[in-house]
C-alpha cells in the first residue's frame, strides 16, 4: 500500500469493518485532508465542516501557527515524564493563568481526565466525610466510569453499573432543588456553563451566579466544565467570563491544542495544593508537543483577533437562523452564544444532518432532535452565510 496515494472510502471502511471495534456510528466516508473550515473525502469531495473535530478544531483544520510549532518540538523532544520540568509546560501554565482567573494547571489529555481530575480535587481539598457532587440532568462530563457517573443522563449509565457512589443530580436551571440537595457530605457542585452535548442549552438568568452563592455559602467547590465552552469559544476566553461568575476549578479540552490531544484542570492557588504528589498523574499530560500546541493556539487566536471574529460570526448565524424559530414548523427553538448554535427541532435530526452532507456540509446532531453546530472560530462571515443557506434549505426542503 503506498502511504501517499489514500485508499478510496469503500475500501478504507473495508478496513474498519475487520479491525476496528464498532463502537462509534461513522459516516459512510474516509476524510483524508483539510484546510480551514473545509475537508475533503478520498474521492475528492470537499465539505464546509461547521462541527470541525467533534468541536476540538475551533482554530479550522491544520492551523498554520499550530502545525508549525508542532513540527519544531517533534525535532527537539517528544515526550519526557513530569518528573521533569519542560520550558513550555510552564509558560502554557502561565498562559492559561493569565487569562482566566490567576490560578494553577494540571495536564492531562481530554475532558474526562480533566473532570476526573476536578472529582478528586474536590474530595482531597474537602474534610472526608464530605466527598458528594452535585451535577445537572442533561450535562456531560466524559466516558471514564467517575465522569460517566457525574453525567446525568440515564442513557450513558446503561450495563455500566454499579456507579461511582456519590453523585447527585439536580435539574438544570433550578436553584431552589439544588439547595435542596445540600447537606453535610456535600463537596462541591459541578456544572457545565453552557451544556454542549445536552444540546447547547443555556443557563436561565441568574442560575451560575445563584450555584456561586450556594456553593459560598455552603463551603462547596464550584467547579465549571469548559470543556466545550471553553477557550474562545463564547467569543470570550471562558464562558465564565460571560456570566460574570467565577468558578474555583475550571476543567479544559477539546479546542485547548488546535486540534491535538490535551487537556487541563485549572484552580486557584489557594487549593491547588490539595491534589498532592502521588494522588493524580497523567502520563502524557502537559508533553512537550501539546503545550507548544497549546501555546500556539493561544499565539493565533490574539495575533488574528479571533475572538471579535468569533463574536462577529456568531451575528451571522442569530441573524440567519433565528427567524426558523417563529416561520417555520420543524424548528422550536434556536439558541445561540458565540460559537455554540444548537437548533431545536420537532423531529428526529439525523435526516437533516444527511441531508446536509449530501450538499457538502458538515453538522452535527444531539439529544435526537438538536442540530448542533460548533464551527471555527477563523470562519468567514461569508462562510457562515454560506453554511445558513445550505442548513436553512435542507429545513424547509424537509418541511415541504
Amino acid at each position: 500500500m503506498d502511504p501517499n496515494v489514500p485508499l478510496n472510502s469503500e475500501d478504507t471502511i473495508k478496513l474498519f469493518d475487520q479491525y476496528v471495534i464498532p463502537n462509534y456510528g461513522r459516516y459512510p466516508l474516509a476524510l483524508v485532508r483539510g484546510e480551514g473550515s473545509f475537508v475533503w473525502d478520498a474521492e475528492g469531495n470537499r465539505y464546509l465542516d461547521l462541527f470541525p473535530g467533534w468541536g476540538c478544531n475551533l482554530l479550522g483544520h491544520c492551523p498554520p501557527r499550530v502545525v508549525e510549532a508542532v513540527r519544531d518540538q517533534l525535532g527537539r523532544l517528544i515526550h519526557v515524564p513530569n518528573t521533569w520540568h519542560t520550558e513550555a509546560q510552564g509558560q502554557w501554565a502561565k498562559m492559561l493563568s493569565e487569562r482566566s482567573f490567576g490560578g494553577k494547571a494540571f495536564f492531562c489529555n481530554s475532558g474526562t481526565e480533566a473532570n476526573e481530575a476536578a472529582i478528586k480535587l474536590a474530595r482531597l481539598h474537602t474534610p472526608k466525610s464530605r466527598y458528594k457532587i452535585i451535577t445537572f440532568s442533561g450535562g456531560f462530563h466524559g466516558r471514564t466510569l467517575g465522569s460517566t457517573s457525574a453525567t446525568a443522563q440515564p442513557k450513558y449509565h446503561e450495563g455500566l453499573g454499579p456507579l461511582v457512589a456519590g453523585f447527585v443530580y439536580a435539574p438544570y436551571g433550578d436553584l431552589d432543588e439544588t439547595a435542596r440537595l445540600v447537606d453535610n457530605e456535600t463537596a462541591a457542585i459541578m456544572v457545565e456553563p453552557i451544556q454542549g452535548e445536552g444540546g447547547v442549552v443555556i443557563p436561565p438568568d441568574g442560575f451560575l451566579a445563584g450555584l456561586r452563592r450556594l456553593a459560598d455559602e455552603n463551603d462547596l467547590l464550584l467547579i465549571f466544565d469548559e470543556v466545550q465552552s471553553g477557550f474562545g469559544r463564547t467569543g470570550d476566553w471562558f464562558a465564565y467570563q460571560h456570566f460574570g461568575v467565577t468558578p474555583d476549578v475550571m476543567t479544559l479540552a477539546k479546542a485547548l491544542c488546535g486540534g491535538l490531544a490535551g487537556a487541563a484542570m485549572l484552580t486557584t492557588a489557594e487549593i491547588a495544593p490539595s491534589l498532592r504528589p502521588g494522588m493524580h498523574a497523567a502520563t502524557f499530560g502537559g508533553n512537550p508537543i501539546a503545550a507548544r500546541a497549546g501555546i500556539a493556539a493561544i499565539e493565533m487566536i490574539e495575533e488574528e483577533n479571533l475572538l471579535e471574529n468569533a463574536r462577529r460570526v456568531s451575528e451571522v448565524f442569530r441573524q440567519r437562523l433565528e427567524p426558523l424559530a417563529a416561520d417555520c414548523n420543524l424548528v422550536e427553538e434556536v439558541r445561540v452564544l458565540g460559537l455554540m448554535i444548537g437548533i431545536e427541532l420537532a423531529v428526529e435530526g439525523g435526516p437533516l444532518v444527511k441531508a446536509c452532507m449530501d450538499r457538502g456540509l458538515l453538522i452535527n446532531c444531539t439529544h435526537g432532535t438538536v442540530l448542533r453546530l460548533l464551527p471555527a472560530m477563523i470562519l468567514t462571515e461569508e462562510q457562515a452565510a454560506e453554511g445558513c443557506d445550505v442548513l436553512v434549505d435542507a429545513i424547509r426542503s424537509h418541511t415541504a
